[in-house]
């Protein structure tokens, strides 16, 4: 059975891809357990023409997800790939971090 940072980091992956005008990035720190999606706009007229549409730390045995930019939400993938909801923490939503040692 995958590990849950390992579950996380292919899941995350699904949303690193090509679109119109853009390219997106999985960005990984294993020694941290945090990861990212970053977004690049191509030809972009914007003042910040990258952003990090996702960013997600696994502690212990939650997934905490820092940041969802996206119209399909990561628990939605967490959850089909067997991580019980109870088990992911949106932070972005203001749920309540459980008490965990933090780094």
């Amino acid at each position: 059975m995958a590990s849950l940072d390992e579950i996380v980091k292919r899941e995350l992956a699904w949303y690193a891809s090509s679109g119109f005008n853009s390219k997106s990035y999985l960005l990984m720190n294993d020694a941290t357990q945090t990861y990212a999606v970053n977004v690049i706009f191509r030809k972009s007229t914007r003042l910040f023409p990258t952003n990090v549409v996702m960013m997600v730390r696994v502690i212990g045995d939650y997934v905490i997800v820092e940041d969802d930019r996206t119209d399909k939400p990561f628990e939605d993938r967490l959850m089909a790939a067997g991580i019980p909801r109870e088990k992911i923490i949106l932070a972005y939503a203001g749920e309540p971090l459980p008490d965990l040692q933090q780094g």
